[in-house]
Order: structure tokens, then sequence, then C-alpha cells
């Protein structure tokens, strides 16, 4: 069955999640944050307002679609697009009607820009799985690293965070992504750590760049840097909650038509070359020729990272 969806993409094959349908709520890299390793490119429209881009009706309809076909090859509905999904005023009503017709569970990953907002905090309350973004604490260094919107404080960020952990009953994790001399430094991750200890967390992960990111710049932590992060943070946080990112993502699993399956997936979720002809030649004779003409159509771009290639889906003409 081929599903085109406008909202919709995967499933993706998550470290954290498992099986998981993605749920893009916001147009191409609406967001509060710049950050500098972000795999989707610079942020191209700066917002902190929140609003319903599209009818949350749509967004409802294109989730049930999928989870009437997929729902038992799915472990979360996840809020994951090429933005920051709490920009989203009617996420919240998405939610709360996909959790009573379908019984699933919904995961929203977000940079926590606006979780000192009541109505934002109050969404998600329903929500089963939160994922929060937690750099740094230092206020410099925040600003060159995530590039936030200019009337974004980072103390209002951070009590939004504490409150929220008091208010949610989920599981709820934080991830810190670690950028080669910007915030590697045992000051930076004590900071982070003696932060992070006043939250209710589940799991806190350390995640280094292995997609391509905004500016090329950006360097992954030394191994000694990763190793010194992940002590400090295990013997703050106790080495049970602590995990390290730091792996290429397994083997997406395909569905339907090939090349809708390979456009709604890089959309959000950039590939490396190799899965993607692996996944497609248990769909197509020839892989090859498929990701060549998606290239030559100016659909999708081929992009070398630190020895690998990646294939990303093309915004050029948005």
């Amino acid at each position: 069955m081929v599903l085109i969806s406008k909202f919709v993409f995967g499933p993706v094959y998550s470290r954290r999640l498992g099986r998981s349908f993605g749920v893009n709520n916001v147009p191409y890299k609406t967001c509060s944050y710049n950050c500098i390793y972000c795999q989707l490119g610079r942020t191209t429209n700066y917002s902190v307002v929140r609003r319903c881009f599209y009818p949350w009706t749509d967004i409802v309809r294109d989730v049930s679609d999928f989870l009437r076909v997929f729902k038992g090859d799915v472990d979360y509905v996840t809020f994951v697009p090429s933005g920051e999904p709490t920009l989203d005023s009617c996420i919240g009503k998405v939610v709360e009607v996909i959790k009573k017709e379908f019984n699933v569970r919904v995961a929203v990953l977000t940079n926590a820009s606006l979780l000192w907002l009541n109505d934002v905090r109050s969404d998600l309350t329903q929500v089963d799985y939160v994922s929060i973004k937690v750099d740094v604490v230092d206020e410099g260094v925040w600003r060159v690293l995530n590039r936030p919107h200019p009337t974004l404080k980072l103390g209002d960020i951070l009590n939004g965070i504490v409150e929220f952990s008091k208010e949610f009953k989920g599981v709820l994790t934080s991830e810190t992504m670690l950028i080669h001399d910007v915030n590697t430094s045992v000051k930076y991750y004590e900071g982070i750590t003696k932060f992070l200890s006043r939250l209710s967390l589940h799991k806190v992960y350390i995640s280094i760049p292995i997609r391509p990111p905004a500016e090329s710049y950006v360097k992954p932590p030394l191994d000694i840097e990763v190793i010194e992060a992940y002590e400090i943070f295990s013997r703050v946080l106790s080495p049970d909650k602590v995990e390290l990112l730091n792996i290429p993502e397994p083997l997406p699993k395909a569905y339907g038509d090939p090349i809708t399956w390979l456009l709604n997936t890089v959309s959000v979720h950039p590939l490396r070359y190799e899965y993607v002809v692996k996944v497609l030649e248990g769909m197509s004779s020839n892989p090859d020729e498929i990701i060549e003409k998606l290239v030559k159509e100016g659909l999708i771009v081929e992009v070398e990272y630190l020895g690998s290639k990646y294939i990303l889906k093309s915004f050029k003409h948005i």
C-alpha cells in the first residue's frame, strides 16, 4: 500500500524509542533555535510565537491513516519535526485525539526553549515520553551553540524545565550534544550535571554529531572529551542513567512505494547511503538508479561527512 503524507514519516527505528512514526507538525526550519549542529541546516524562520500552522484535523487524519495500517509496527508516535514541535499551539489537541482514538504512546522531542510557558507545559503533560535538550547552562556558550531567538532567556528556560519535571508523570529524558571546542570542558559538564540532578530524569543521553551539521566548522568531540563527559555525568547522575548516543542509527524499516518512503523519511531524518541501498534492495531491483534519479530531479542531495555519504531531502525549492 502506498501512503503519501505531508505530516507523517517513517517508521524510523530509534535507539531510544524503538519503532517510531514521526510527525512533522511545523513548517520546515521554523524554530526558536538555530543550532550550529542541526542536521537540517540553518533556521530560516526564527519564532517564539505559538500558532496552529496547519489545520489540526489534517494532521490527525494523516496520523490516523498510517496507524490504521501500521499500528502493530509502532512503539511511539513521535513529534520530531523539521523545527520546534511546541511552536504548534495545536499539538495538545492532536495528541489528545490520537491517544483517545488509538491508545498509542506519544513522544515529543523538544529543545525545551518554550517550557517556561504554562500552555506548553500543559500540552505536554498528556504525552508519554518527552526528551529535552540541555546542551549547556552557560549563557554565553548557549548563545554560540544553540543561537536562540533573541527574546529568549536561558534562566527562564531552565526554570521552566524544572517546573515541567515536577509536573510531568511520563518518561522524561535529556540530551546533551557535545561539540568540540564549544561545550567540551569539565566546567561545562559539571554545570550541566548539576542542573540535571534537579530533574526527575529516566535517562540522560550524551550525543555527538553523526550527521552533516548546519555549520561546516562543527566538529565532533575528541574521544577523550566523550570519555570525560561520560565519567562526570555518570558520577553525578549515576551510571545506570547515562547513555552515549555515539553510534550510527539502526537500519530503518521501509514501507510501500520506495520513492515515497525515501522522500518522507529523509525529509527529517538524513540516512547513510549504504543504509538506503540495503533497504531499497528489498523494494527495487536497482536502488542506485532510484537514488540517482531523485538527485537529478533535485529532490534529494548527497552529502559527505566524516568519511560517510548521507542522503538528505533537498529544500532548495522552498
